[in-house]
């Protein structure tokens, strides 16, 4: 079982990572190329965990499983989602996911975990104060540009993450640290790679599983308990006021309106981006917490959480409605069937996006104004 599941994980994440590359091959949306370069880091730091399973654990080998597996790939797969929401209102939930984790550096500074890390922690919420006010003034602006400011953050920790480990000199033997129970964990990592994982970790983690949520709101046939818009030409005491009571409307709604869409699934009408982005989320939560319990000690779930990740992940993609009804071969254009895209319920996302005015901006004629399917 140890060698079975990162096995099983690491071939699927490289099978989601060649359908999106197809996917992107064809349609040229950035997310679908982000999520891609993340999916085959899940590929990666899963495969290191199954080779390490089957011929034991080495210093190199342990280097790539923790650039590729501890920091890279919740903040790439994050960011893909940020492509993907470029053009609503979520930008202002990166730049707080942004911040917290340039809080986060901060405040965990002093412990013995992070020891050497000198004066990162400082420059890292420097950075993530200066990209998450870029993020929010250019979602406040309407301007679908601002996942380019969060691209900048992780494509620049990426970098500074290589030549870190490229500077590390050799680790202390064994040359890697692994749990009681025999999982890898970051502990013979110095302090200051050890703190890219929350800097990586938070902002993209967490906008996965949002941006999940998120989708599956704007999608959902809704009943709006508490009301709320982001227009930005009201007047800016009423715009904080609805930006700070934004996320407690969306949870409201979004559990007031679970019966109506309950009751869509039923009668078949239901929009079918919404079961798609409701995988997606578990898919995003199952690792979270697997991960989060492994950096407090108990490691014993660690791999299956990985594993339902990928699962749930790949099955979100494959249930998006362009995936499931366009049958075509990989990595050609010759199609099987055509799409049949539902028509009506896309029409009543837009009108409930524009209604709310907290998900997209007007978009000229012919404008795809709700997010693009996975």
């Amino acid at each position: 079982m140890t060698t079975l599941l990162p096995a099983l994980t690491s071939i699927l994440a490289f099978l989601f990572a060649l359908l999106l590359l197809d996917q992107w091959l064809e349609r040229r949306q950035g997310f679908q190329a982000v999520w891609c370069f993340g999916m085959v880091c899940f590929g990666l730091g899963a495969g290191a965990e199954a080779v390490a399973a089957m011929n034991g654990w080495n210093e190199p080998l342990y280097r790539v499983w923790y650039l590729t597996g501890a920091v890279w790939t919740a903040g790439w797969l994050g960011l893909g989602t940020a492509f993907l929401l470029g053009r609503t209102r979520f930008g202002y939930t990166y730049a707080v996911l942004l911040l917290l984790s340039g809080l986060v550096a901060l405040m965990i500074r002093n412990s013995p975990t992070y020891a050497g890390a000198g004066p990162l922690p400082l420059l890292y919420l420097i950075g993530a104060v200066i990209l998450a006010l870029a993020i929010g003034v250019e979602t406040y602006f309407q301007n679908d540009t601002w996942p380019r400011f969060a691209a900048g953050a992780i494509i620049g920790v990426t970098i500074l993450s290589i030549v870190l480990m490229v500077l590390t000199p050799p680790l202390p033997a064994p040359g890697y640290a692994l749990s009681p129970t025999g999982q890898p964990v970051g502990d013979a990592m110095p302090g200051y790679l050890r703190l890219l994982t929350p800097v990586m970790n938070i902002p993209g983690a967490l906008a996965l599983l949002f941006g999940a949520v998120f989708s599956t709101y704007v999608f959902m046939p809704k009943r709006r308990v508490l009301p709320y818009s982001l227009d930005p030409n009201q007047p800016g005491d009423q715009f904080l006021f609805n930006l700070f009571i934004a996320p407690v409307a969306i949870v409201v709604n979004l559990f007031a309106s679970l019966p109506g869409a309950f009751r869509e699934l039923m009668a078949g009408r239901l929009h079918s981006r919404v079961p798609a982005t409701i995988l997606i989320a578990l898919g995003a939560f199952f690792p979270t917490i697997t991960d989060s319990l492994n950096r407090a000690g108990s490691t014993e779930l660690f791999q299956l959480g990985k594993f339902l990740g990928v699962v749930f992940l790949f099955a979100g993609f494959l249930v998006s409605v362009e995936v499931f009804r366009e049958i075509r071969i990989p990595f050609t254009s010759i199609r099987l069937s055509t799409p049949r895209r539902d028509r009506a319920a896309r029409r009543d996302a837009e009108v409930v996006v524009a209604e709310e005015q907290a998900a997209v901006p007007a978009t000229p004629a012919g404008g795809d104004p709700v997010p693009p399917s996975p």
